[in-house]
């Protein structure tokens, strides 16, 4: 019989992906989202298919799933600022009542779980690049830190229920992740860049332009989860691009993709923006055998060729969503 598997943020972008992965590894797939930030678009090819189940429901409410369940993923989370500081009470419920609920029925059901934590446990670092026995820079009550505590608690709650409950856990560190389905406007970096230059839009810079990202290709994330959710590894792991651009110079790179001719203008700073943002993947590469193989150039040159493709309804539409519905 095929192994079953839950993945809350189904719809989403890397929700989505994983999905695609474990359909094609042959497991039986339950997507689970409440379309705040997901999207339906993302799954629509996969209706079709008898091992794929779609439901629609907000993990933060009690979680239910009739029969077997092998693997929970819990990928259920706004992740750009322009969601999380714009709906930061179901950020925090999701981080919080969300993996309660599903660390119960992980144990419920006796399945592995593994959740989706992120470089931001790190904050604006002051170790470069960051390990995972690094404990971060992170302000709580800052404008980052609905998200950023929210996965912090996720850990914490999820190491707890593997200490006490002897539940089988992983734990991932996902640092920038790009590619197709990503959301045009969704106030990062890549997706930002892309659509002010295929608008004819300048480029924004927050401040100087010298903090740095490391960005991992969406195939080769979802290569380094799988790896981590089948080894036997509990703590947390990196998994990213130790590949390091400033945001000045990857700007420049975009113009250059764009073929635009778009100047660069500057925006001051956030509150909280970290400086340096670079994975150390030692683990990863020893424990899972994993590093990154798609090369910025080629991963860029096909997430630039899918922002094309879409609709120009979506190109100019700013906000995703009418989030106010949602905030309570």
């Amino acid at each position: 019989m095929p192994k079953r598997i839950l993945i809350t943020g189904g719809a989403g972008f890397l929700g989505s992906h994983l999905c695609d992965r474990f359909i094609k590894e042959g497991f039986e797939v339950i997507a689970m989202d409440n379309l705040i930030t997901g999207d339906l678009r993302n799954i629509e090819h996969l209706f079709k298919l008898k091992e794929f189940e779609f439901y629609n429901h907000d993990v933060s409410k009690f979680v239910h799933v009739p029969g077997e369940l092998h693997y929970i993923l819990h990928f259920a989370s706004p992740a750009s600022p322009i969601d999380y500081l714009k709906i930061p009470i179901q950020t925090l419920k999701v981080g919080s009542l969300g993996i309660h609920n599903l660390l119960g029925l992980a144990k419920q059901k006796n399945s592995r779980i593994m959740i989706a934590s992120t470089s931001e446990v790190y904050g604006d670092p002051t170790v470069h690049p960051q390990p995972e026995e690094y404990y971060g820079n992170v302000n709580p009550v800052g404008p980052r830190g609905v998200y950023d505590e929210a996965k912090r608690f996720q850990e914490a709650m999820t190491m707890a229920y593997h200490t006490y409950h002897k539940l089988d856990t992983r734990i991932v560190r996902i640092f920038n992740t790009y590619g197709p389905r990503m959301r045009l406007n969704d106030g990062r970096v890549l997706p930002a860049f892309i659509g002010q230059a295929l608008r004819g839009e300048d480029l924004t810079i927050f401040g100087e332009g010298t903090q740095t990202r490391s960005f991992c290709y969406v195939d080769d994330l979802v290569e380094g989860i799988y790896r981590l959710l089948m080894s036997g590894y509990v703590l947390p792991m990196n998994i990213g691009n130790p590949s390091e651009i400033t945001i000045k110079e990857f700007a420049e790179e975009i113009i250059k993709l764009t073929g635009t001719t778009q100047k660069i203008v500057h925006l001051p700073l956030p509150k909280d923006d970290p400086k340096q943002r670079q994975p150390d993947i030692s683990k990863a590469k020893n424990i899972l055998n994993w590093e990154p193989k798609v090369s910025r150039v080629e991963g860029l040159r096909i997430t630039y060729e899918y922002f094309k493709s879409l609709p120009k309804e979506v190109l100019y539409h700013r906000d995703h969503k009418k989030f106010d519905d949602f905030i309570k």
